[in-house]
């Protein structure tokens, strides 16, 4: 599956100075369920110190509610995640590719670093 570079510009947030992605977009470009992306970054979390991997406080949540564009203002105050969602950096990207080892994961890596 391929995604434009600029579906996946569109997917790249600011959190504490940050360039970040969500999971769950992380996992729709790797090909897997972000529930299955999350347990493998827990079964690794070595790999992830603070700068690769960000859990945000709801300060930075109501940061990156802000960001997303598809939310209109009227739904962006009801607007809360189910779960709290990991929020990778360039670095914990790059990671992630290797933890989940899979071809589409590497190809995805390559695409966002290269």
């Amino acid at each position: 599956m391929e995604f434009p570079v600029e579906k996946i510009e569109a997917m790249i947030y600011t959190i504490r100075g940050h360039r970040v992605m969500l999971d769950s977009d992380l996992a729709k470009l790797y090909g897997v369920e972000t529930k299955r992306l999350k347990e493998q970054v827990k079964r690794n979390i070595d790999r992830f110190p603070q700068d690769f991997l960000i859990k945000p406080n709801l300060s930075a949540l109501a940061t990156l509610r802000s960001q997303i564009a598809t939310l209109n203002k009227s739904s962006l105050e009801n607007y809360a995640f189910k779960h709290v969602p990991y929020l990778f950096t360039e670095n914990g990207v790059a990671m992630l590719s290797s933890v989940l080892q899979s071809k589409q994961a590497i190809q995805v890596n390559i695409t966002l670093t290269g």
